[in-house]
């Protein structure tokens, strides 16, 4: 039983190499590769699949093996292979459907999606994204996209492969629908929900790829939960963006210390001098955040805001210091 478990702990860890070899591999292959991770995320996919079953001695003999799926070589290795697994002919459809440029486009695709494979996530998240005529509705939906995963890839594998999840890519679909979940508990009011799932997320993948801790933060700081944002800030405090910088200063000063506060206040200000007047009301926070956003401009602030503003706004008294504190340094244009 033992040495069962070791064999499958050592192939675990084998595939993690060989996926992260894999995207360092691919990484400047334009001629696969668009510039989405979406699409990124698909190519690895099916040159995982063409490497089912092989072995290598070592890196060297991956990486020749690698410079032969270029141009058609990939399309003829996977040939075959892929309408002999429905499960993998759903998630290319789901791919489709995430890439859909109408709404109606995109669902028909899902639902051919599902009709292969139940459990397909990716796919079963559009459907609730795109038909949902209410935000009960949408999370209702989600929830069940969400234990889709969970049942597909299985009570042993989460707990095998917790604390490095996002770098198995039949995780991802699960990661990013329970993402998505967190944040339509949120936007429902229900924020310890939202937090469980957050912690679960960051759990699985303490690197947070997916930047989950922003929304995390926002949580702890709108439910007035110190202790957990002080956990978050202290875990990932080489962290400069602009929600951690904002979120900093609130922390400090609901904890009492405005001397630390007002430190955190110059420092946020230096990094995004924007954001300030989304948090204190004197500009509407936007809906939707913007498709991208630089360090430090008012891109980033919008999407600060969107995070921490519910925050600001639950602790008036804060944005009474913020807006008397150093008034004429603060910039909000």
């Amino acid at each position: 039983m033992k040495n069962r478990i070791e064999r499958k702990k050592k192939s675990q860890q084998r595939k993690l190499r060989q996926e992260e070899h894999l995207r360092q591999s691919l990484a400047g292959a334009e001629d696969l590769i668009a510039s989405s991770r979406l699409a990124m995320e698909r190519v690895l996919g099916d040159v995982q699949k063409v490497l089912e079953g092989h072995e290598f001695a070592n890196d060297d003999e991956l990486n020749r093996f690698l410079s032969k799926l270029t141009g058609t070589g990939l399309e003829k290795r996977l040939a075959g292979q892929v309408e002999k697994d429905p499960a993998r002919q759903a998630q290319d459809l789901a791919y489709q459907a995430m890439e859909a440029e109408t709404a109606s486009q995109a669902v028909g695709l899902a639902r051919k999606a599902v009709a292969l494979d139940p459990d397909c996530v990716d796919a079963l998240a559009v459907i609730a994204r795109e038909t949902a005529q209410s935000l009960p509705e949408a999370i209702a939906l989600l929830t069940q996209a969400v234990e889709a995963g969970e049942r597909s890839l299985g009570a042993n594998f989460f707990e095998e492969n917790k604390g490095h999840f996002w770098g198995i890519l039949e995780t991802r679909p699960y990661m990013r629908a329970r993402h998505e979940l967190a944040g339509l508990l949120r936007s429902a009011g229900r924020l310890s929900e939202s937090i469980r799932h957050i912690e679960a997320i960051l759990e699985l993948n303490p690197n947070d790829n997916q930047g989950v801790r922003d929304d995390l933060l926002g949580c702890y700081l709108s439910t007035g939960n110190l202790e957990g944002a002080r956990r978050l800030l202290k875990r990932y405090e080489e962290d400069c963006s602009a929600v951690f910088g904002w979120g900093r200063v609130l922390e400090r000063y609901l904890s009492g210390d405005i001397k630390a506060a007002s430190q955190e206040l110059k420092r946020a200000r230096a990094d995004n001098r924007y954001a300030e007047a989304y948090l204190t009301g004197k500009k509407r926070v936007p809906r939707r955040p913007p498709d991208f956003y630089s360090f430090g401009d008012e891109s980033e602030a919008i999407c600060c805001a969107i995070l921490l503003a519910d925050a600001w706004k639950r602790h008036p008294q804060a944005i009474e210091w913020l807006t008397s504190a150093g008034k004429s340094k603060s910039v909000t244009a």
